[in-house]
């Protein structure tokens, strides 16, 4: 199915210019990924391990929505078969909900028929406009659901915890023995407006041995990054995938300690992480920077720029900061920060990713080949501030080509940047 949706990629960006092989950091990258081993939650235990309506879950309560406020035609039904709604009111007010819960309850339901053929998603309680839970529930924006299994067997609990961490609720809570406590960010919440970019604050390294900020960047600028083997290496800076100066946006700031880093990327961006190496094997992989959590790998440049070390993650956390900048290089990755990234954002494949910006690279080697890069004609890739126009067709083209689980929950938000 994957080489299906590769191929068909691959055809339509072909029509716009070509392809080339694709590559990423690290042995391994690019191949198939063995599924997981999946930890069921411990009962009382909440995921991300910080307060529900704080930055790093759901975001703080924004009032409750009534059927006759303004705010009611943010609440969509759901009527997904494959999810049996309680519904004990007879009013259809569980099957309500923001557009962001309703998608991870749509997947969080395929993941639950997959590990348990036969047994099907049940929401206990949905959006509440009766007043039955405490102050400031979520449920009364329609961000909140309780859930268990159709079969109501509780020891599945700790694992259906664990899969809505993994369909990408913001905030996982076992929080009754007879049900799971799940919510998500506000549709216009800060946090969750962020596409794939650095801060204007972002430093990378120079062929010349000096820094940049990302916001200075030209085209032909030699930046460190690194190959398909991880090895570090100078590449060109191509383009902006997406540039804004004047924005201020909420980042996931990752701290690293021994050696201390600090990277900023916005939910969608693409970071390596991962686990402790096994077998000779990196661990390591492409992920948003919003599923990056404490404990796990990240990769750091050494201070000579030579080679590439595994750091530890200390902390997560939000922070809101100046500009908005998603450089592409010819390699699809940059350091940043001394910490290595993707180049990509929105959808969880950089290898698919870098692929599909081919023909963007092609036609810079081509413009550079033929034209000196100072000339008005020398970098057709050079764009003024917004999302570039064919990061906007590739998205669109994936929405239509890749399956949900791939996509960043909160898709291409950088359209409304």
């Amino acid at each position: 199915m994957m080489l299906t949706r590769i191929v068909l990629v691959g055809m339509i960006c072909c029509s716009l210019v070509s392809s080339v092989k694709a590559c990423g950091p690290g042995r391994g990258y690019g191949r198939r990924r063995h599924p997981r081993k999946l930890t069921p939650l411990a009962y009382k235990q909440y995921i991300p391990n910080v307060a529900e309506k704080t930055l790093g879950a759901s975001g703080r309560y924004e009032g409750k929505i009534t059927r006759n406020s303004e705010r009611f035609k943010e609440l969509t039904p759901n009527y997904n078969p494959d999810i049996i709604f309680k519904d004990e009111e007879n009013t259809g007010a569980d099957r309500l909900m923001t557009q962001r819960c309703k998608d991870k309850l749509n997947s969080l339901a395929i993941s639950v028929m997959n590990q348990w053929p036969g047994v099907k998603l049940r929401v206990t309680e949905g959006w509440d406009e009766d007043g039955h839970h405490s102050e400031e529930s979520l449920h009364y924006e329609g961000r909140a659901v309780d859930i268990t299994t159709s079969d109501r067997d509780r020891s599945k609990y700790g694992m259906l915890a664990r899969l809505a961490v993994e369909a990408g609720f913001d905030w996982v809570y076992y929080e009754s023995k007879a049900h799971i406590h799940c919510s998500v960010k506000a549709e216009n919440s800060v946090a969750a407006k962020s596409g794939g970019c650095f801060p204007a604050s972002a430093s990378v390294n120079l062929e010349n041995g000096g820094n940049k900020s990302v916001k200075d960047l030209k085209p032909g600028d030699r930046v460190l990054a690194a190959d398909a083997e991880g090895n570090l290496l100078y590449s060109d800076f191509v383009m902006f995938l997406d540039r804004a100066q004047e924005v201020r946006k909420m980042f996931y700031v990752i701290e690293t300690r021994e050696p201390r880093r600090r990277v900023a990327l916005t939910a969608a961006h693409l970071l390596f992480a991962g686990q402790e190496a096994t077998r000779g094997q990196s661990a390591f992989k492409a992920t948003f920077a919003s599923n990056v959590r404490s404990g796990q790998l990240v990769y750091i440049a050494d201070g000579g720029g030579r080679l590439l070390q595994p750091a530890r993650v200390e902390k997560v956390y939000l922070e809101e900061m100046a500009g908005a900048y998603a450089p592409l290089t010819v390699q699809g990755t940059l350091v940043v920060n001394q910490v290595l990234a993707s180049c990509y954002a929105v959808i969880e494949e950089h290898t698919l990713a870098h692929w599909a910006f081919a023909p963007v690279r092609m036609s810079y080697a081509a413009s550079s080949l033929f034209l000196p890069s100072d000339s008005p004609m020398g970098n057709s890739t050079v764009q003024e501030d917004g999302v570039h126009w064919y990061s906007s067709a590739l998205y669109q083209i994936g929405r239509w080509v890749l399956d949900g689980a791939s996509i960043h929950p909160l898709g291409m938000a950088l359209d409304s940047s």
